[in-house]
């Protein structure tokens, strides 16, 4: 009875382990992906930004240079 408490505390003690290294990877794939979609929505912001200054500004060029002739 003795050996089995023991061999019950030892697999226990490695369950645990396993879980707690689990729980941390589960945690840094968490906290990347979440870097990485951040990082992948701001890229998309500013190039939108961008963009739309762009056309701004050709609209506004293409109505000036309507309007000289």
């Amino acid at each position: 009875m003795k050996q089995l408490s023991l061999v019950a505390a030892l697999l226990f003690s490695l369950i645990a382990t396993g879980c707690a290294e689990l729980k941390d990877a589960g945690r840094q794939i968490g906290h990347t992906t979440k870097e990485v979609t951040t990082d992948i929505g701001h890229a998309t912001r500013d190039t939108t930004k961008a963009i739309g200054h762009a056309s701004r500004d050709a609209v506004k060029s293409v109505k000036e240079d309507l309007s000289e002739e």
